[in-house]
C-alpha cells in the first residue's frame, strides 16, 4: 500500500473531473487531458502536493494557465484531507491538506511491518547485470560501487513489485584471456626458474603471481614439459576457477549473492554470435570494409560504425555483447538493466541500436553509467594498498571500514557523480558519519523499548491505541516523513535511483534524533506514552526496511 500514490490518485480525479465539468459549462475547450504529474513540492509553503494541469493545457485550450487554474480550482469538489487550494506562480495548483490522513499511517506500518514499503506483484521480469568484473584481478573500487548500486537496485526493484533476477557476466573468453594465459605462463616459467621476459600488456599485479604459486604448489613442475598452448589453457583454466571463487567470496561478505553467473565462452561454444551477426547481416545492418564485417550503428545515433569481426576473422567484445544481451531478451526479460563504469559511456547508443536492429524496443534495456570513486584517508588521496603495494581491493575495505559503511557510503551518491570515499569518517562513531547516524537511530529506539520494558511498560494493540494524541510539528513530521517511504520506493525504482534510499532514511534518522532529544516518550502521561511508543515502533520499522533494502544491518544496540 502506498498512500501517498493513493492521495495523488484521488487528487488527479477531482481535478480530471473538475476540468469536464468546466468544458461541459463551456468555460474551456480542449480535446485530450495532457498527462500532467502531481508532486511534493520543494517549499512546504507551496502546500503538500502541486499539479502542472494548467500549464500543459494552455497550449490546446488556448488560454493561460493561470485562468485555467483558477478555471478548474472553482469546479473542484474536495473532501477530506485537503483543507484548501490554490493557485499559486504560473498556475501552479496546490493542495493543502489536514494532518488527519496521518493517523492512519501507524496502523499501516505496525500490521505490514517488514513488507511496509512494498508494492504488489507487477508480473514483469526484470534482470539486474552489475559488477561483471574480469576475472583477472582483484575486485576494485569500481566494482565495489558497482556492487553496492546493483544489488540496492535490484531490492528497491523487488520491493516495487518486480521479479528480479541478479547477474555476473564472467568475460571468461576474447582478448583479455590470451592475454591473461601469456601473463600467467610468464610468471610461472620464470618463478621455474627459466629466464623469460614478462609481455608488455601482461597483468603484472602480485595477485597473478600469488595464482601462479598456486598453480606451483599444485603442479610442481609437471607443466614444464607441455606445449605451450596446452600450458597456458591449463593455466587459465586453474586461475579462471580460482579467480571467480575469489569473486563469489568477496561479493557474498559484501552481501551479494547472484542468481545467475552467465559465461561469455558459452556464447562462442554455441554459436550465438555467428548467429546474431548473420541475423543482423539479413537485414542489412551489417557491410563488409578493409577485411571486417561492420555494424551500421550510426543508423542509431553511433558516432562511428562498428566493427564486429576483425580482419583475422575473431569477433570483437561488441559483437559477443549483442549475442549476451540478445540472449537475455530471449530468456523473457521484460525490463534489462545494466550497472557499467562511466569509460563504456561510448558503448550505450550502439548497444541499444543493436537491440533495435534485431527488433526489441531499446526502452527496454536501460544502462546506468557510474562515476569512479576515490579513497581518502586523513584528507590525503589513498591510492595503493599499505599490505600489496597495489590498488586497494574491496576485501581490504571491507576488512578496513565494515561492510555497512561501505555499502552505505557507495550508494549515497548518484551513481552519475564522482565519489569522494572518506574511509576515515567511515570508521567513526559518530552523527558526522552517516550510516553510523541511521544505525544510532535504529539502536537508540531499541534502547527506549527497553526502557519501557524495565518499567513495566507494555504496548498496546495499535488499534487500541489513540494516535491522534500525536500532535506535535516533530511528531506529524515523523509520520509524514514514514509515510513517504513506499513511494520512495516506487519513485526510485522508476528513476534508477537507489541514492534516494539513503537519503530518505538519513533524513529520517535526522527527525528521530531530533524529536528525542526535544520530547519524552516515556512518561506519565500513559495515553500519550502508547502513542509515542507507537510512533517510536513504525520509526524503527522503517528504518530497517530501508536498511534492509541499502543492504546494511539495523542494530539493536551500539
Amino acid at each position: 500500500m502506498n498512500p501517498i500514490q493513493e492521495l495523488k490518485d484521488s487528487l488527479q480525479q477531482a481535478l480530471v473531473h473538475a476540468l469536464e465539468y468546466a468544458r461541459d459549462e463551456g468555460a474551456i475547450n480542449y480535446e485530450q487531458v495532457p498527462e500532467f504529474v502531481i508532486e511534493v513540492p520543494a517549499d512546504k509553503g507551496h502546500g503538500d502536493f502541486a499539479a502542472n494541469i494548467a500549464m500543459l493545457l494552455a497550449r490546446q485550450a488556448r488560454m493561460a494557465p493561470r485562468k485555467i487554474a483558477e478555471l478548474i480550482v472553482r469546479h473542484l469538489t474536495m473532501a477530506q484531507p485537503v483543507e484548501k487550494v490554490e493557485v499559486a506562480g504560473a498556475g501552479f495548483i496546490n493542495f493543502f491538506l489536514n494532518p488527519s490522513w496521518l493517523y492512519e499511517i501507524p496502523a499501516l506500518v505496525s500490521n505490514m511491518g517488514g513488507a511496509y514499503g512494498n508494492s504488489p506483484r507487477l508480473g514483469r521480469k526484470v534482470q539486474v547485470e552489475f559488477v561483471s568484473a574480469n576475472p583477472t584481478g582483484n575486485l576494485h573500487m569500481g566494482n565495489a560501487r558497482g556492487g553496492a548500486i546493483g544489488d540496492t537496485l535490484a531490492n528497491i526493484l523487488e520491493r516495487a513489485g518486480y521479479e528480479v533476477e541478479r547477474e555476473f557476466y564472467i568475460n571468461d573468453a576474447g582478448n583479455q584471456i590470451e592475454i591473461f594465459g601469456e601473463s600467467l605462463e610468464a610468471r610461472y616459467l620464470q618463478l621455474m626458474g627459466e629466464y623469460i621476459k614478462f609481455p608488455e600488456n601482461g597483468y603484472a599485479g602480485q595477485d597473478v603471481i600469488d595464482t601462479v604459486k598456486n598453480i606451483i604448489r599444485d603442479y610442481k613442475d609437471s607443466l614444464l614439459s607441455m606445449p605451450s598452448p596446452e600450458r597456458r589453457q591449463a593455466m587459465i583454466d586453474y586461475a579462471l576457477q580460482e579467480k571467480i571463487g575469489y569473486i563469489k567470496n568477496t561479493l557474498k561478505g559484501f552481501g551479494i549473492e547472484y542468481d545467475v553467473w552467465f559465461s561469455e565462452k558459452t556464447l562462442h561454444q554455441s554459436g550465438s554470435i555467428d548467429q546474431v551477426i548473420n541475423y543482423l547481416r539479413e537485414r542489412d545492418y551489417v557491410y563488409e570494409a578493409d577485411g571486417a564485417l561492420w555494424f551500421k550503428s550510426t543508423l542509431f545515433g553511433d558516432e562511428k560504425d562498428e566493427v564486429l569481426t576483425r580482419t583475422n576473422g575473431l569477433p570483437t567484445y561488441f559483437a559477443a555483447d549483442i549475442a549476451y544481451h540478445l540472449n537475455k531478451f530471449e530468456r523473457g526479460f521484460d525490463w534489462v538493466i545494466n550497472i557499467w563504469g562511466a569509460d563504456h559511456h561510448g558503448h550505450v547508443a550502439r548497444m541499444k541500436g543493436a537491440m533495435q536492429a534485431l527488433g526489441y524496443d531499446p526502452a527496454r534495456l536501460d544502462i546506468l553509467l557510474m562515476q569512479l570513486v576515490r579513497l581518502y584517508r586523513g584528507g590525503e588521496v589513498v591510492r595503493m594498498s599499505k599490505r600489496t603495494g597495489t590498488t586497494i581491493s574491496l576485501d581490504e575495505l571491507i576488512e578496513e571500514v565494515g561492510r555497512d559503511a561501505a555499502r552505505f557510503f557507495f550508494v549515497l551518491r548518484s551513481p552519475d557523480s564522482h565519489l569522494d570515499f572518506d574511509m576515515e569518517l567511515a570508521k567513526q562513531k559518530s552523527q558526522e558519519n552517516p550510516v553510523y547516524y541511521v544505525q544510532y537511530a535504529h539502536a537508540r529506539i531499541c534502547s527506549i523499548f527497553k526502557q519501557a520494558a524495565g518499567a513495566d511498560v507494555v504496548l498496546k494493540p495499535i488499534e487500541d491505541i489513540d494516535v491522534q494524541l500525536l500532535k506535535e510539528k516533530e511528531e506529524v513530521e515523523l509520520l509524514r516523513k514514514i509515510a513517504d517511504f513506499p513511494e520512495e520506493i516506487a519513485i526510485a525504482s522508476r528513476t534508477l535511483a537507489p541514492q534516494r534510499i539513503a537519503r530518505y532514511v538519513l533524513d529520517l534518522a535526522g527527525l528521530f534524533h531530533s524529536y528525542y532529544n526535544h520530547f519524552r516518550v516515556i512518561n506519565k502521561d500513559k495515553d500519550l506514552e502508547q502513542a509515542r511508543l507507537a510512533l517510536m515502533g513504525i520509526t524503527r520499522i522503517t528504518i530497517k526496511n530501508a536498511l534492509d533494502i541499502l543492504g546494511v544491518n539495523a542494530p539493536e544496540q551500539m
